[in-house]
This record gives structure tokens, sequence and C-alpha cells, in this order.
């Protein structure tokens, strides 16, 4: 192979490559598309492929590369003994000559396969581990509850509003008014307000739980609850209790439920409470009845 069939094959294989890329570049805007809008998981996904594709392309580009110029290096030594020297048919018989981009090249597949070998069997033991995790455990025990209750869980979205959002679902399957989160948002910070003594003796400073929070602390506390995401808890189902005028039970996994306004006549609105369902922390479910269609409740 003379210089310029060289030149020529590797100007050949230059301009491939570089329409592939292009090629890839295109596929991935189509795999973008394909993405719904807030869907995280499929983004994920998506951005796997992605890397993947990218990731495999480079390594047959450089293998490509590697081939080429291997290929160059042999013809070289072919001359060479043309020319007198040594020539690979003078080599011993026992002695087999290596190539060392494929040896390079097996090694970096060994090690992917190495690695997903690796994860999967992490990806096992974390799922057996969690089958003992406190939020499984958690779980099964309100669900237990719930079943000797004739009732099933209902999912409320985890985006701070959990609380009253669980509440308004409680309100509708008992024929009651329903109310917007908003509504019961600023009842419940102008009830608060309104009842500063009842409520303030029980809120403590975050950086010391031994000192009461003040006044002022307390009003831009209230100011939180109506207009922002603020996480509800025990003194809002207190005062959301006794402005709904109806008793709430709360089921937990941890000890008997409690109930706020019990003194209250009416069915209850029957809520869930879970430490571990989500990483960001507490939140709130609401419950429905049962039927016979239900098998995992």
């Amino acid at each position: 192979m003379d210089t310029g069939d060289i030149a020529l094959d590797e100007e050949d294989l230059q301009k491939r490559q570089k329409q592939e890329k292009k090629d890839l570049q295109s596929k991935i805007q189509g795999l973008k598309k394909t993405v719904p809008k807030g869907d995280k998981k499929k983004k994920k996904e998506i951005t796997e492929e992605i890397a993947r594709l990218e990731c495999d392309l480079e390594e047959k580009h450089k293998e490509e590369l590697s081939e080429l110029k291997g290929s160059t290096l042999q013809g070289n030594q072919t001359t060479e003994s043309c020319d007198g020297n040594e020539s690979v048919d003078s080599m011993p018989e026992n002695e087999v000559p290596t190539n060392t981009r494929i040896s390079r090249a097996q090694k970096r597949r060994n090690k992917k396969e190495n690695e997903a070998k690796e994860r999967e069997k992490r990806i096992v033991e974390q799922a057996e581990k969690n089958k003992e995790g406190p939020r499984v455990l958690e779980i099964n025990s309100i669900k237990q509850t719930l079943r000797s209750l004739n009732l099933k869980l209902y999912n409320i979205p985890a985006d701070g509003n959990c609380l009253y959002l669980a509440v308004n679902h409680q309100l509708q399957i008992t024929g009651r008014p329903t109310r917007s989160v908003n509504d019961l948002r600023k009842t419940t910070a102008d009830f608060m307000h309104q009842h500063k003594d009842d409520f303030l003796p029980f809120m403590y400073n975050e950086l010391d739980e031994s000192e009461i929070v003040s006044e002022d602390q307390f009003d831009s506390y209230c100011k939180d609850v109506a207009t922002t995401k603020l996480w509800g808890g025990q003194l809002e189902l207190r005062a959301l209790s006794n402005i709904l005028t109806c008793p709430i039970k709360i089921i937990q996994a941890n000890g008997p439920p409690t109930i706020q306004g019990e003194t209250f006549k009416g069915p209850e609105l029957i809520l869930t409470y879970h430490r571990h369902l989500y990483r960001l922390g507490e939140h709130y479910n609401s419950t429905m009845p049962t039927s016979g269609d239900d098998e995992d409740i």
C-alpha cells in the first residue's frame, strides 16, 4: 500500500465518521423530543441512552482509526521484509503475534460487563434489604390497621400541600362541602393567629427546642401557613378540626390512632401519617372504604 492509498483511506474514514456523528446528533434530537414534559423518569432513561450511544460511537471510531494505523504498520513491515529484512514467516512457530488494540478493546468490554454485573448485584441486594426497611415496615403496619377498619390508602401528592389535599379529599368522600387548598390554608392561619394563646406555647425554636418562639416568629409562621407550601402538622390539624367542626383521625405505624376534635359529631376524617414514605420527610395520605374488588389494601 503506497502513501497515497493510505492518505486516501484515512480521509475516507474521517469523512464517514463525521457523517456518522451528524446522523447520531439527529437521532439524539429525535430521542429528546420523545420525552413527555415533566416526566423525570423518561428523561433520565433517554439521557442514559444518549450517553451510551455517544460512548459506543466514540469507541467505534477510535477502534477504526487504530485498525487503519495497524494496517499501515503491518504494510510497512511486509515491505521491509521484501527488502531483505526478517519476514513474518521467519518467526518461530510457537510465537503468535498479538494485537494490542484488540486486547485493550476487550479489556474495556470486560470491564463494562463486570460493572454491569456488580450493579445488578447491588440492586438485588438493596431490593432484599428494602423488604425489611423502615418504609416497607411502616406502610405494611398502616395497611394492616386500615384493613381492620375496612379502609385502603388513597395516595396524595407530596408537594407540601398533602395535609390540606388529604383533608379536602376526606370532606368529599364524607359528603361535606369541599374547600380549596388556598382556602384551607388561609382559614387555618387565621384561626391559629386568632387563638394565639392556644397555639404559641406549643411552638419551639428550631435552633433551640427548649425555647418557645416569639410572637413575631409566630406571626411569620402563620403567614407562611397561608401563603406558602409549608408542611402542616399537629397544630394545623387541631386548627382544621375546629374550623370544620369535625373529628380528624390520624392512623400511623407506631402507636394507636390519634384524634383531633373528638368531641365534634359526624363521621371522622381519616388520614394516614408517614415518616418514611418519601425521602423529603413526613407525609399525609387520605383513605377510602374498600370494595370487594380490592386485592391489596
